[in-house]
This record gives structure tokens, C-alpha cells and sequence, in this order.
């Protein structure tokens, strides 16, 4: 299962850095569109689609790297039994955000798709095209913050290190 979820981390990781190339080439399009007239219309809107999937595709592969900013002054200050109850609290309260966050983003796509709602821009796009890869990504990030909540209850959840200077030291 751990080798399941990492490769579909890491799959996600792979789709964000494609989403990172799409929005490249679309800027580049979009110049040389200035340049040259070409009949390519919407490339602004498709950077902003490609640059949305990048950023909710990488999120899941983020947290289980430990890149996303924690505030750890408060929990360098605690012991270790304190620290665990804390880092409970604090993934539980953000499993259940998570959770909002994925079940209406895939509400939203799923909305978005049975009305047939387009773009209003000239590109006129289904709109549920790219807030698929919103709700994909939220999944995603709820399912990682799922596995970090189960693996601290188990007391599998290895330490983060933080960047920041401890006092303690």
C-alpha cells in the first residue's frame, strides 16, 4: 500500500511539472501570437488552466515531503507527549479540511460537467476540463493527509525537520 501511495504522489508530482510546461508554453504561444498573428485564441486562459494544475496536483506530493510552511515555534516548546496530542489535533483539523476542500472541488467539476458550463472567455471551454484537475488534486491532498494522520496514530510518522533554528540548541 505505502508503494501504491507514493507512486501515486509522485504521479501527481510528475502531472504538476507537466502543468508547469503547459503554462511555459502557452506564455511563449501567447508572445509569439503578438508577434506573428496567429489564430490562436484563449492562451491566456489555458496558462491559468495548466497553472491551477500545477499547483493542486503537487500539493499531496508536497506535504508527504514536508515542504509545506509549518509553524513550528510552539511545537519545538512542547514535550513529546504534548507535541503528539498537538500534531493530532492539528492533522485531524486539517483532514477534515481537506476533506471539505475535495468533496466540493469534485462537487464542483461534477456541477460543471452536468450543466454544461463553459468559459466565458473566446476559448469557450468546457469548464469541467480544467477543474478536473482541481478536484484530482484535492483528492489527492486529502488522501495524503489521511495517510499522515494514520501513520502518526500508529507513531509511524517520522519527525520533520524544519529549517528554522530551535531554541534548544
Amino acid at each position: 500500500m505505502r508503494r501504491l501511495l507514493d507512486a501515486l504522489y509522485d504521479g501527481a508530482a510528475w502531472l504538476a511539472a507537466l502543468g508547469m510546461i503547459g503554462t511555459l508554453a502557452m506564455v511563449l504561444g501567447s508572445i509569439v501570437d503578438r508577434f506573428v498573428s496567429l489564430p490562436l485564441r484563449g492562451m491566456d486562459a489555458y496558462a491559468g488552466y495548466f497553472m491551477a494544475a500545477s499547483g493542486f496536483l503537487a500539493l499531496a506530493h508536497t506535504l508527504k515531503r514536508g515542504e509545506h510552511i509549518r509553524v513550528t515555534l510552539l511545537l519545538n516548546a512542547l514535550g513529546a507527549r504534548a507535541r503528539r496530542g498537538l500534531e493530532m489535533w492539528c492533522l485531524t483539523a486539517a483532514l477534515v479540511l481537506a476533506g471539505a476542500f475535495a468533496y466540493y472541488s469534485v462537487r464542483l467539476a461534477w456541477q460543471s460537467w452536468e450543466f454544461h458550463d463553459i468559459s466565458t472567455g473566446n476559448d469557450a471551454t468546457p469548464l469541467w476540463i480544467p477543474q478536473l484537475s482541481m478536484a484530482v488534486g484535492t483528492v489527492l491532498f486529502f488522501i495524503a493527509f489521511l495517510d499522515e494522520w494514520w501513520l502518526e496514530l500508529g507513531g509511524r510518522r517520522g519527525a520533520r525537520e524544519s529549517g528554522e533554528l530551535k531554541l534548544h540548541e
